[in-house]
């Protein structure tokens, strides 16, 4: 997608807010430019809605790998199955699967599963804001989970599965919500393509400062906005800051890049910069 949307924008520098799997449809958040440089502060609360197919369970943990046991599942209570789904809420740590981006001694653990590979994988943290059942008819459960960044939906299903005793995969993933950004408010390429070739193309993107929209912000004036671009810490003790993450907005709301505020021994409270666009800012 990044390849496609390079071609239809003749944008360079683009970057994503996180890949989706080749059997899933959804939100795939874009950075244009020099909105890149903010991706690692974006939020990656993720929302999905998810179908897990119970009694089967593959080597890449949904309907596209290879069959590895079937089970019965005409015994299961629907009762129990509600009961095992909403208790996925309460799971701490997940370890991730093997067809997976994370990377392993300088490799992706999907590129050593496809070679056959099998790796040992360590837990990793995981947070499942809220989860609910859509649909229930066995031997499918259909569900909403929203849930941390580097949550492998997939996996819920397995261990959904392994809590049933009949073993799950993933059959369907449709991804809603990615930090700030809904399903609803994105383009398909198809429209994507004519609005660049309508030249409307940028009507439809979002500011920059959406990716870091729960922040704080702060307009200094311009001698210390001056001084802020070019690397200085500014003091910030007037502005009644608590320490933390801010976006520092030119007079016209432009973004002039990204600070931490801190405590500094003998000056009080100061604004660093960590990023700086510039005094005219970028929208």
């Amino acid at each position: 997608m990044v390849a496609k949307v390079r071609g239809i924008t003749k944008e360079r520098q683009i970057g994503h807010l996180g890949t989706l799997d080749p059997l899933a449809t959804g939100v795939l958040p874009l950075a244009l430019g020099a909105a890149t440089r903010l991706i690692e502060f974006a939020s990656h609360e993720k929302e999905y809605i998810a179908t897990c197919l119970l009694g089967q369970t593959t080597d890449s943990e949904d309907v596209t790998g290879k069959l590895l046991s079937e089970a019965s599942v005409e015994h299961l209570d629907e009762g129990l199955v509600r009961e095992k789904v909403l208790g996925l809420r309460r799971l701490t740590e997940q370890i991730p699967p093997m067809v997976s981006a994370i990377k392993k001694d300088g490799q992706k653990l999907y590129e050593l599963a496809r070679a056959g590979k099998n790796v040992e994988r360590a837990p990793r943290p995981i947070q499942i804001r809220e989860i609910n059942i859509l649909e229930l008819a066995l031997p499918r459960v259909t569900f909403r989970v929203a849930c941390s960044g580097g949550t492998y939906v997939r996996s819920l299903c397995r261990e959904l599965g392994e809590q049933l005793g009949v073993g799950g995969c993933l059959e369907t993933l449709r991804r809603t919500q990615s930090g700030l950004f809904k399903l609803e408010d994105a383009l398909t390429l198809e429209e994507l393509k004519k609005l660049a070739e309508e030249g409307k193309l940028a009507s439809r993107l979002k500011p920059v400062q959406d990716l870091i929209a729960q922040w704080r912000q702060f307009q200094p004036d311009a001698q210390a906005l001056t001084r802020f671009c070019q690397g200085q810490a500014i003091d910030v003790a007037e502005a009644g800051f608590a320490p933390g993450w801010v976006k520092v907005l030119t007079p016209e709301g432009k973004l002039a890049g990204i600070g931490q505020i801190a405590m500094m021994e003998g000056q009080g409270m100061r604004l660093n910069p960590q990023k700086v666009f510039g005094v005219n800012g970028i929208a």
